[in-house]
C-alpha cells in the first residue's frame, strides 16, 4: 500500500489519479472510491479514513474551533444573524432564531488547481 499524501501534494499533483466527470455532482461512495484507487486503498478502508476526516472535522466545529488544510482551505463555524423569514404558503412574517453554521474558504492551492 502507498502512504495517503498531504493535501498540497493533493492540490500540486491534481492530474494525477481517477479523476471525477466534472459536469456533475459527486455523492460519498464516489468520493471514497477516488481515495480508495487514488490511495492504492481498500474501499474498506478508505470508507474508515473518510469517516474518521468527517468527524474530526465535525467534532472540531462544534468545539468553536477551526480547521486548516494549508494550500487546501479552513472549515469553520460562522454566525448566522436572526432575521425575519416568509411563509411561502400564507405570506405571514416568521422569525428566524440566530444560528450557528459550517464554512469553509478555500485556500490558494485549491482556488489554483480550479483556475
Amino acid at each position: 500500500m502507498s502512504q495517503i499524501p498531504e493535501a498540497d501534494q493533493v492540490v500540486a499533483n491534481h492530474t494525477r489519479g481517477p479523476h471525477f466527470n466534472l459536469d456533475r455532482n459527486k455523492n460519498k461512495s464516489e468520493l471514497i472510491a477516488a481515495i480508495a484507487a487514488s490511495a492504492d486503498l481498500p474501499k474498506t478502508t478508505a470508507t474508515a479514513a473518510l469517516g474518521a476526516f468527517m468527524a474530526a472535522i465535525t467534532g472540531a466545529l462544534q468545539q468553536s474551533e477551526s480547521v486548516t488544510l494549508v494550500g487546501f482551505g479552513t472549515f469553520e463555524v460562522k454566525r448566522r444573524a436572526a432575521r425575519e423569514g416568509r411563509n411561502p404558503q400564507t405570506g405571514a412574517t416568521v422569525p428566524i432564531a440566530a444560528a450557528k453554521v459550517p464554512g469553509f474558504k478555500p485556500g490558494k492551492g485549491l482556488k489554483g488547481a480550479l483556475n
